[in-house]
């Protein structure tokens, strides 16, 4: 399993999601991957799993399957994500 955080580092939210990263690796250890959703990857990435708001964290599992979805402002406690995390 794993989960992706996808965002605008340059944008209204970015600072808040950059803040709750350092707090997920600070409270957990492990890193929660990131999607910057302007790169040619992102872009990908957000129409395959039809992405449209930000930020939005994904858990998927190995296969690449949506588990789990969190859109928007609200960011989700950290170990609600934590679980989906490899590491």
């Amino acid at each position: 399993m794993k989960a992706l955080l996808f965002y605008r580092p340059n944008s209204e939210h970015g600072q808040a999601v950059d803040e709750y990263l350092r707090e997920f690796t600070q409270r957990t250890s492990k890193e929660l991957p990131t999607v910057d959703v302007d790169s040619r990857d992102g872009i990908a990435l957000c129409e395959q799993y039809d992405v449209v708001h930000y930020p939005t964290i994904l858990a998927l599992d190995d296969q690449g399957r949506e588990l789990q979805r969190w859109d928007g402002e609200f960011l989700p406690q950290i170990n609600e994500v934590s679980y989906y995390t490899q590491g």
